[in-house]
């Protein structure tokens, strides 16, 4: 039986940003981001991406890398930025990157993590995804760092972990 050609999209046909102001409840006792509060954020721009780009349910399969670099703090404006790098047959590698906003529009980086986003029908099996037009040269090293990421995953599932 001869497999019929997916269709493709873009990574700007997903991408997604999203703002908060950090508020008192999204802190810890420290006074710094709660790191749970920001997974949650992350988890939701990941979710939208994957929804845009597959046009149908998604399920969160994985968050591959997460690494916090620095803090945001009470009145801070905390950006999320989110894109597709990288598909496979049923899923979705989605890097989101957290950034403090200055009041100047300046961004530095706080957090980076790649999530892992699977389609699913209303029986929640994994289905097909739209493949990713690679157009620049950036996106291309993201897809060959999602390919090597996607390597990895798998041999550690293979390896149990």
């Amino acid at each position: 039986m001869e497999e019929t050609q997916r269709p493709c999209k873009r990574v700007v046909d997903s991408q997604t940003e999203q703002t908060y102001l950090m508020r008192p409840n999204y802190l810890n006792c420290y006074g710094n981001l709660f790191g749970g509060q920001l997974m949650g954020w992350i988890d939701e721009i990941a979710s939208i991406v994957a929804m845009r780009h597959c046009e149908a349910d998604i399920t969160t399969a994985a968050i591959d890398n997460l690494n916090f670099k620095e803090g945001a703090t009470v009145n801070d404006v905390v950006v999320l930025r989110g894109k597709i790098t990288y598909v496979g047959r049923t899923s979705m590698e989605v890097r989101v990157d957290t950034y403090v906003e200055s009041r100047h529009g300046i961004r530095k980086v706080i957090n980076r993590a790649y999530v892992v986003m699977v389609a699913v029908d209303e029986h929640h099996h994994p289905i097909p995804v739209p493949g990713l037009i690679v157009e620049s040269e950036n996106d291309r090293a993201e897809w060959e760092g999602g390919e090597k990421r996607y390597r990895l995953r798998k041999q550690r599932r293979k390896e149990g972990f």
